[in-house]
C-alpha cells in the first residue's frame, strides 16, 4: 500500500525537517558558546555541556536565559577582533609597496650595479637573497 500525503501533511513534514535544522544550528551556537567563554571556568563549562547534553531542550533554554547576553557580547568580541585583524591586514599590504617591494629592491640593486656601486658578484648575491 503506498502512504499518500493528506492535507496538510506535507506542511507539517517541512515545519517538522526546518524545526529540526534550527535546533541543532542553536546546539552548535551553544556549545560554541559554552567553549569560548572566557569567563567561564573549565568545571563551569563542563557542567553546562553535561546539562545541554542531558537535559537539551531545558539546558538550552535556561543558558539561553541566563547567559544570553553573554552570547552577544561574545559575538561582539569575535566581530571587532576579526575586523582589527583584517584592518591590520590592509594596512601591512598597503605599506608593502611604499616601503619597498621586491621589483623596486631589483630596480635599485640594478641602479648600484650600473653606477659601479657594487660588482657582479655582490648583485647576484643579493639579488639571490631578495628573490628568495
Amino acid at each position: 500500500m503506498l502512504a499518500t500525503f493528506g492535507e496538510g501533511q506535507v506542511l507539517y513534514s517541512f515545519l517538522v525537517f526546518f524545526f529540526w535544522i534550527i535546533w541543532i544550528y542553536l546546539l552548535i551556537i551553544v556549545f560554541g558558546d559554552i567553549f569560548r567563554s572566557h569567563d567561564l571556568s573549565g568545571v563551569g563549562k563542563a557542567i553546562w555541556a553535561l546539562f545541554v547534553v542531558v537535559l537539551p531542550y531545558l539546558g538550552v533554554f535556561i543558558y539561553l536565559l541566563f547567559r544570553g547576553g553573554k552570547m552577544h557580547e561574545h559575538a561582539v568580541a569575535d566581530a571587532q577582533a576579526q575586523d582589527q585583524a583584517f584592518r591590520q591586514y590592509v594596512r601591512n599590504a598597503a605599506d608593502e609597496p611604499a616601503n619597498g617591494g621586491p621589483a623596486d629592491e631589483l630596480a635599485r640593486l640594478a641602479d648600484l650595479k650600473e653606477r659601479g656601486v657594487i660588482s657582479d658578484v655582490e648583485f647576484e648575491r643579493l639579488k639571490a637573497k631578495v628573490v628568495s
